[in-house]
This record gives C-alpha cells, sequence and structure tokens, in this order.
C-alpha cells in the first residue's frame, strides 16, 4: 500500500492519496525506453522530471540510460552489432542443445565402432617362414 500526502500552505494536509489495489509490473517496449532516454537527455531536461512525467522511477531511467549507453559504448569498441540479451540466451540454449546431440552422435559412433570390431572376422595369420631356416627342408 502507498500513501501519498500533501500539505497546503494554509494548514493540514489537503489530499491525500492511497493507492491498495496490486497492479502488474508494467513492460515497457524497447521503443518507450529508448524515448524516455532520449528525451532525459535533451538539454534543459532532468532524468527525475522525465522519470516523474512517465510514472516511474527515477533509478529506472537512470538504469536504462547506462545500459543503452553502455551497450552503444561497447558496440562501438568491438565495431559490432548490439544484440539483446533474450537472443543471447536463445543461442546460448541452441548451443547446448547441439553440444548435447553432438555428444549423443560421438558416443553412438564409438559404439558402433566397437561392434563392427566384435563382429569382424579375426583373419588367421600364418607363421612366417625365415629364409636362412635350416630345417626348413625346401632348399
Amino acid at each position: 500500500m502507498s500513501t501519498t500526502m500533501s500539505k497546503s500552505p494554509d494548514g493540514p494536509f489537503s489530499r491525500v492519496e492511497v493507492i491498495t489495489s496490486v497492479q502488474r509490473r508494467r513492460r515497457w517496449s524497447a521503443a518507450e525506453k529508448v524515448r524516455l532516454v532520449e528525451e532525459a537527455m535533451q538539454p534543459g531536461m532532468s532524468v527525475s522530471f522525465v522519470a516523474r512525467q512517465a510514472g516511474i522511477s527515477p533509478s529506472q531511467l537512470f538504469a536504462w540510460k547506462r545500459r543503452m549507453l553502455e551497450g552503444g559504448h561497447a558496440a562501438v569498441q568491438a565495431d559490432e552489432d548490439v544484440v539483446g540479451t533474450s537472443r543471447v540466451r536463445d543461442l546460448e540454449k541452441r548451443v547446448r542443445d547441439l553440444e548435447r546431440l553432438l555428444g549423443r552422435k560421438t558416443m553412438e559412433n564409438e559404439i558402433l565402432k566397437e561392434a563392427l570390431d566384435v563382429a569382424r572376422p579375426k583373419k588367421r595369420t600364418s607363421p612366417l617362414l625365415s629364409w636362412s631356416d635350416p630345417t626348413d627342408g625346401s632348399r
């Protein structure tokens, strides 16, 4: 529950606002965040003022601004595009799945190699006769 009170100059409190409803967190789109950060970066505008107008905490707007500046800075340093965290998570999950699949296929391959070694008939080897063996009656 949140309570806001404002005092009038002539005496007791003139307005009391009590918020009792439970609301879900508001989801801001990327375009809305960029618009608010750009608005806060305009000359003569303060982050606190823009946050108050949008109905968000100034710390939230500062965090968006920091992320935007850091992300842009990192992208410029690396000479790459900025990739969203959700995209990175999706790609990491795909890599894990592919590594798991590769492990299974490698194991299957090893099992099949062992099975082939067992199933292949062994070649009979005959002892080599030496040319210099005097017991051999061929010479």
